[in-house]
């Protein structure tokens, strides 16, 4: 059986989407990692899967995302923007509701084309993040030689955010895996380094969960813009967030 895939992308952050609404598609772990191997297979940062709906009758789809290593997830800002878009034809009203692990997730398309995602309510507390154990999310010391504390988000995944002078010069090799899988994080976490450009501006890199560094990461740029309006670092609840493979705004609407 043949199975047809779109390859999308945002910002960079780059995805392998196959519409099995109506198809059977069963993939392994071995079968994900093969098919984003940027030299041997398709290559992509995820896979997505979108199936029949689950537990919201008025989705259009539960999207399945898959990291580049085989392991599944629960949120992606930049996959749902992505599918949003491509399922954008078959809505009436400009929106589209997709389910996921982490819940519903509803997509616009605004007025210049571009797709807006509300991300759903930001967690705080440790349990919810989760941390293997009690912790102060708001400022955590996790052992790191030249690092600040961290704060922690949970953005439908789990997020470490640390305030830096300078992004640029900050070792994403070197740090990112040993904070995706310190022990405080019993389901690894994504990383982000967040330096405060301006008022409205942030400049982010990011090392994501199960795939290493990325261009781009929709919730990584969620987190990173709240740790910023929590802690009084930018005015107002609006941020412009600066990533690697371009610009994501982020507005809090508490």
């Amino acid at each position: 059986m043949k199975n047809f895939f779109v390859k999308m992308q945002g910002l960079g952050n780059d995805f392998i989407v196959f519409d099995a609404r109506q198809t059977q598609l069963n993939l392994t772990h071995d079968r994900i990692r093969a098919l984003t191997d940027r030299r041997m297979g398709i290559g992509a940062d995820m896979v997505i899967v979108l199936r029949a709906p689950r537990n919201v009758p008025d989705a259009a789809v539960f999207m399945e995302i898959f990291n580049f290593d085989g392991s599944e997830v629960g949120a992606c800002g930049n996959a749902t923007r992505c599918v949003a878009g491509l399922l954008m034809p078959e809505s009436v009203d400009g929106t589209v509701i997709i389910e996921t692990l982490a819940g519903r997730l509803l997509a616009r398309k605004l007025s210049d084309g571009m797709i807006s995602v509300d991300m759903g309510m930001p967690k705080f507390k440790w349990q919810d993040i989760p941390l293997k154990s009690e912790n102060n999310t708001e400022n955590m010391d996790l052992g790191m030689p030249g690092l600040p504390p961290a704060m922690a988000v949970n953005m439908g995944n789990p997020h470490a955010v640390f305030v830096v002078e300078n992004v640029e010069a900050i070792d994403l090799e070197r740090y990112g895996p040993l904070i995706e899988n310190h022990p405080l994080f019993p389901e690894r976490t994504n990383v982000e380094f967040m330096q405060v450009e301006g008022p409205f501006q942030l400049r982010v890199r990011v090392w994501e969960r199960g795939v290493g560094v990325t261009p781009a990461c929709g919730s990584g740029a969620c987190a990173s813009a709240l740790v910023a309006m929590r802690r009084s670092l930018i005015n107002g609840l609006r941020a412009a967030v600066k990533l690697d493979g371009g610009v994501l705004v982020i507005e809090w609407q508490q």
